[in-house]
Formats: structure tokens, C-alpha cells, sequence
């Protein structure tokens, strides 16, 4: 064997092993199997907290499990069947208990019952709901999540094209018109789903729009990544128009990565790689300490953001995908080189052999600040959505690797 297929092999078998105790880690401490749907707010050793369900994080979980169950069932063993049973009942739990039935909107937390407890001003349920609804029904073929994840999509259409006042936002007389990068490049992110084909055939449109309103953050001749600018895409004044989130661009450069392959745009491609994930990633590096900023300013002033030095567990993620799938569709070594260098972070700082799952927050010096697993934030999406992906990758690489 090469050194190169080692190399591979090395990253396969770790990553591998790591899915495993990462699922069972949720599967064994976030059930619940009184009300349904899942726990969020979970310890260190995967004992629960608080109560609360945070709905981006009941869908998340659904899409989580729909889609292990759709690529790698066997990471659920002889219980595959038995956590389908739990995902439907959480899928109903998402669709009776807490989705409004009259504004199809879904609150961001709730009661263990799923009263609502606050709403956001934005889309970001609705669009978890959706996912879960849509991958779900890819393994299932039940129409009812058909249904609910369609009818749930085109109200995000509806707020997001044409109007949000549904949303519930005020507009008040000093109010900056804002694009922020979250908006179009989860719109984008809808379209990697297994939608039906005459709806994905529909959604070209949507996504060409979402592509288009995702290059007016390339700001400074084409140097930086802007987390917020206008509808028009010019620059905005102050701390908000200079702000960077090097993750946020780096999974942005992934999810265009997956666009420009499905729609052959070579173009669109290069820009990916070059602004998006070098360009985040060249930026974002700590040189001292090592690990990923949560937030930059682009003129070096200090973030006006508390967290703004710190690493999560997530841009580290998005990194991992990023310079695996850029591998993978490029053959550059240089992007395994630094798949390599964020995966020795990651192990070294992040990952708990002991417990499973990964801590989600360091300091700068990357040692952990807040020791548990899950909470209003973190639930089972970045870390098994990173380590299947790049498992599924791997593998493919190693194939072609033995088949040369």
C-alpha cells in the first residue's frame, strides 16, 4: 500500500470509528421516549441538563438520522429499524406539536411537550423543518413528510423572494437594509436535498438567484468574505460591514462546490475553492495558537463580538468537508495537506474519546470552556453531517486509490 492510500486509510478508520461513538452518544442520551423528539441540552457525559427542545435542533437531529439511515445504516447496528420508529415519532412530534398549523411557523424552543416558548424573526426553523421533512421522506416514502417539507419550502420561497413580513420583523426609520451570507446560502443548501424531480427542476431558478446574491459578499477587489452587506451588494458602514465569520464562508464554499459539480459551472467552481475556502481559511487561521477565529474584522479593529476569538467546534467542521471534497474533485495535494492540519486540531482539542461527540467550545489556547455536548446551539448536525461525509469521501478515494 502506498503512502498516500496509508495516509487515506489512517483518516477512514479514525473518522469511522469516531461516527460510531458519535451516534451512540445520541442515541443513548438525547431520546425521549416519553414525548418524542430529542433532548438537546446534554452533559459531558451525555446526561441531560435542561429540558427544553430547540427546534432547529429537533430538525437537524431528524435530517441527521434520516440521512446516516439513507448512506451508512450500519452505523446503527441491529437498532436501525427501531431509531427509524423514534425519527418518524419525532417527525410528528415536529409537525403536531410544534409547528403552527394556521402561520407554518415553527417556534425556536419549546416545552418537553412542545408548547412554544420564544420565536425568531427569521427562517432558520422552518428551514431545519424542512430538511428533516424532505430527507426523512427519502427513506420512508411517506407522503405526509413529502407534503410538509414541500409546503413548508415554498414559504420559505415566499419570505425570502417576495415577502417577510410573516416573519414578524420591524422595520424602523434608522433601519440599514441588511443581506446577511446565512440567508442565501441556506436557500442554496435546500437544493443538495433529494427533492422530487419536477420540484428540483422548479428550484433551478431559486438556486441561480441564491449563487447570485451569495458573490455580492465577495467585497475588497475580491479579497474578503463579508458576513453582512446591502441588497445590492455594496459595503456597509461600520463593524456589522467588516465582519468576517471564516466558517460561515468556508461551509459556504462547500455547499457552492456541491452546486457548480450538479450544475457543471468550472467557474463557479474555482471561485469556490479560491475566495471561499482558501480565502476564509488563509484568513481565519490563528498562526500562534492554531485553530479557526469565530469572528474577524476585515480592517484589523477588534470584533465588537465576546466570542470573536475563541474556536467552535463547527468552522473546524465545515473545513474538514471543505478541503476533503476539494481533494477529492481537484486531486491538489494541497488541499489534503490542510484537511490533515484542521483533522490534528480537531483530535487534539475537540474530540472526547472517553465520553463521544466533541466539546464545542475552546478558548484561543484551544483548551474547553463549556464542557457540555449539546445545548441551545450544538445538537447532533456538524460533527456526524462532517465525519459521514468525509468517511463517504474516503472511501471513495480509497477505491480509486486500489483501483489504480
Amino acid at each position: 500500500m502506498s503512502r498516500s492510500c496509508e495516509r487515506l486509510q489512517e483518516f477512514h478508520d479514525q473518522i469511522s470509528t469516531d461516527l460510531k461513538r458519535t451516534v451512540k452518544f445520541w442515541v443513548e442520551n438525547s431520546h425521549d421516549l416519553e414525548k418524542d423528539g430529542f433532548f438537546n441540552c446534554l452533559g459531558k457525559d451525555g446526561k441531560v441538563y435542561d429540558t427544553t427542545k430547540n427546534t432547529w435542533l429537533q430538525g437537524r437531529q431528524i435530517w441527521t438520522y434520516s440521512t446516516l439511515i439513507r448512506h451508512v445504516p450500519e452505523v446503527f447496528g441491529t437498532e436501525k429499524d427501531k431509531i427509524l420508529d423514534f425519527v418518524e415519532k419525532s417527525a410528528k412530534f415536529l409537525i403536531y406539536k410544534v409547528k403552527d398549523r394556521e402561520t407554518n411557523r415553527c417556534p425556536f424552543s419549546t416545552t418537553p411537550t412542545g408548547l412554544a416558548i420564544k420565536y425568531q424573526r427569521s427562517i432558520y426553523t422552518e428551514i431545519f423543518f424542512t430538511m428533516a421533512m424532505i430527507e426523512l421522506y427519502s427513506v420512508t416514502n411517506n407522503d405526509l413528510y413529502k407534503e410538509e417539507g414541500l409546503k413548508m419550502l415554498d414559504k420559505i420561497i415566499y419570505w425570502t423572494q417576495e415577502d417577510d413580513t410573516e416573519l414578524g420583523r420591524t422595520v424602523l426609520p434608522g433601519t440599514t437594509p441588511i443581506q446577511t451570507l446565512a440567508v442565501p446560502m441556506v436557500v442554496l443548501s435546500l437544493g443538495l436535498l433529494p427533492l422530487p424531480e419536477d420540484r428540483m427542476t422548479k428550484y433551478r431558478e431559486i438556486e441561480e438567484k441564491c449563487v447570485k446574491d451569495i458573490m455580492k459578499h465577495i467585497q475588497r477587489n475580491g479579497k474578503v468574505i463579508l458576513e453582512n452587506v446591502s441588497p445590492d451588494g455594496t459595503e456597509l458602514p461600520g463593524s456589522i460591514g467588516r465582519l468576517m465569520n471564516p466558517g460561515h464562508a468556508i461551509e459556504c464554499g462547500w455547499f457552492l462546490l456541491e452546486y457548480a459539480k450538479k450544475s457543471g459551472n468550472s467557474e463557479l467552481k474555482q471561485i469556490a475553492l479560491d475566495k471561499f475556502i482558501m480565502g476564509a481559511f488563509e484568513s481565519g487561521w490563528d498562526a500562534k495558537h492554531q485553530g479557526l477565529f469565530y469572528f474577524l474584522d476585515v480592517d484589523g479593529w477588534s470584533p465588537t463580538q465576546l466570542e470573536w476569538d475563541m474556536k467552535l467546534w463547527w468552522p473546524h467542521t465545515e473545513a474538514l468537508i471543505a478541503f476533503l471534497m476539494a481533494y477529492d474533485q481537484t486531486q491538489d495535494k494541497k488541499y489534503l495537506d490542510l484537511f490533515e492540519k484542521v483533522f490534528d486540531y480537531c483530535y487534539q482539542h475537540f474530540v472526547d474519546k472517553e465520553n463521544g461527540e466533541w466539546f464545542g467550545y475552546l478558548n484561543r489556547q484551544g483548551d474547553v470552556t463549556h464542557t457540555f455536548k449539546g445545548g441551545p446551539w450544538k445538537g447532533c448536525f456538524h460533527v456526524p453531517r462532517c465525519l459521514m461525509m468525509c468517511q463517504l469521501i474516503l472511501k471513495k478515494l480509497l477505491k480509486k486509490e486500489t483501483d489504480t
